[in-house]
């Protein structure tokens, strides 16, 4: 298995095409997966993302009046699909490891799991709260920071576990990814205050980052130069999302805190169907797609939400 950096590194300043997944819901079949990453593999993707969705839960009232936490939404765990989509298309799976949902030794479990089965790269994430959480709440003896969940990470890779005492603890090889925000993180005071402490977690251990969804090129390029200007000298990788719906220009600032650039919003909304959207949304990533590659990005990752043909439409068009 190869590290994410060394994929850059070998790439020799190409732009490569890299795209995320989601696993499949509770009671959906590993074929469904298997069918939206198929038609993406002609690009030839040197590695795939694998995000982690929380439990959701509901509290349902019983008869003696006492609530009973009922599970309402839950995927299959991300080690299993790494290794399936390892297995079946022989190419490096990314896992999300996030904050939420996991006390610090899950966390060392799952990594351990990790490397057992030969992974190399994970993105380090918080996570979003829940949605009966007004905001992010972390398990008892879990992690509330990234940072603090990539200090595990790091300190794993230099062989320091939770157990202080274990005999010849074998040191992991992880390469770490982080999340970065063109548009700052919602939670952040400013950008300038975001962006330290991105090169935070660069003087932690992060190799590489994989940005936020955003729009509107002149603002990541501009965040990009600011970064450089920091310090922050990781390959950075854009994380791109077609629009496929009229509504998502209204949706995908509300929950991603996200700007819609006017020309974008303007061309949705004149649209009369989805489908009009979608074509739309297709011919705008393609554009800042090619804008991108000439930027010199390293990587043009793609959040396809578990569906291929849009992404193979824009894909076709560059790679």
């Amino acid at each position: 298995m190869t590290k994410v950096t060394q994929v850059i590194k070998d790439a020799q300043n190409k732009t490569l095409f890299s795209f995320e997944i989601l696993p499949p819901l509770k009671g959906e079949s590993i074929h469904s997966l298997f069918e939206a990453i198929e038609p993406l593999m002609e690009f030839k993707p040197p590695f795939i993302d694998v995000t982690y969705h929380r439990e959701e839960y509901i509290y349902k009232k019983r008869e003696n009046g006492l609530l009973e936490k009922i599970s309402t939404r839950k995927r299959p765990g991300t080690v299993g699909i790494c290794a399936a989509i390892m297995n079946r298309f022989h190419v490096d799976a990314v896992p999300h490891i996030i904050c939420g949902g996991f006390t610090k030794e899950e966390t060392e479990n799952a990594l351990i799991d990790l490397s057992f089965l030969g992974i190399e790269n994970v993105l380090v994430l918080r996570g979003d709260p829940i949605k009966t959480e007004p905001t992010f709440s972390p398990e008892p003896d879990g992690h509330h920071y990234a940072t603090d969940l990539l200090k595990q990470v790091c300190n794993m890779n230099k062989g320091m576990y939770l157990d202080e005492e274990m005999k010849t603890p074998i040191a992991t090889e992880f390469c770490i990814g982080v999340a970065g925000y063109p548009e700052k993180h919602f939670e952040a005071p400013n950008l300038r205050t975001d962006i330290k402490y991105l090169k935070k977690k660069q003087e932690l251990g992060a190799d590489y980052v994989v940005t936020q969804m955003f729009f509107d090129n002149e603002k990541y390029c501009d965040w990009v130069n600011k970064c450089r200007e920091e310090g922050i000298t990781i390959p950075i990788i854009p994380g791109l999302k077609p629009i496929t719906t009229k509504k998502q220009i209204t949706v995908l600032p509300r929950i991603f805190h996200i700007d819609i650039p006017d020309a974008l919003a303007e061309a949705v909304e004149n649209c009369k169907t989805d489908a009009e959207a979608k074509q739309v949304g297709i011919e705008w990533c393609i554009q800042q797609s090619k804008e991108l590659m000439k930027f010199g990005v390293p990587v043009l990752h793609y959040y396809s939400m578990g569906k291929s043909d849009t992404v193979k439409k824009i894909a076709s068009a560059l790679f």
